[in-house]
């Protein structure tokens, strides 16, 4: 659980480990970015890609049941 642990452009800095995928999408859609895939994850969990037309693309790896974000970062 490393979401405090990146930034991500045109988000304040996380303070928590982990979010409610709710409110990462929203704060994600509000920052204009949009989902572009999702595949599955190691240890059972769900990746999700985000674009932007400015910054660049961001994975974020959901918990299998994709209630809860654990990481986001840039790639």
């Amino acid at each position: 659980m490393t979401l405090n642990k990146h930034q991500i452009e045109g988000l304040p800095k996380f303070k928590c480990t982990i979010l409610d995928a709710n409110q990462f999408e929203k704060l994600m859609i509000d920052a204009g970015y949009s989902i572009s895939g999702t595949a599955p994850a190691q240890g059972n969990r769900i990746k999700v890609w985000w674009v932007h037309e400015q910054y660049p693309r961001v994975e974020s790896i959901y918990t299998s049941d994709r209630k809860k974000v654990i990481t986001a970062y840039h790639v």
